[in-house]
């Protein structure tokens, strides 16, 4: 079955996987190359995941019973890299919390 949660789950993925690589290489290639295609490319999609996952992130708070701190934790995981990764194992992993 196809939940909030599931879908959180893979738009973190996503998410972190986007940041890593505009932070990683697109920048990198932007500034030692002068080529800002790849930013360009990858700032959009990005952009959109970025906004479904704090979205997301509010619609799952009351279901979930997130404290002030975990949901801040959790927003705070997708400005930093590598965070969405964390939460999702820490927060959101089944197999881990279940």
């Amino acid at each position: 079955m196809v939940s909030f949660l599931n879908i959180f789950r893979i738009t973190a993925l996503l998410e972190g996987v986007s940041y890593i690589l505009l932070l990683f290489i697109a920048t990198p290639i932007k500034y030692l190359f002068n080529d800002p295609q790849y930013v360009k490319l990858l700032g959009m999609p990005h952009g959109i995941l970025f906004m479904g996952y704090i979205i997301l992130a509010f619609m799952l708070k009351a279901e979930l019973r997130w404290k002030p701190k975990t949901f801040g934790t959790i927003l705070l995981a997708s400005i930093i890299p590598f965070g969405t990764f964390y939460m999702d194992r820490k927060y959101l992993n089944p197999l881990k919390n279940g």
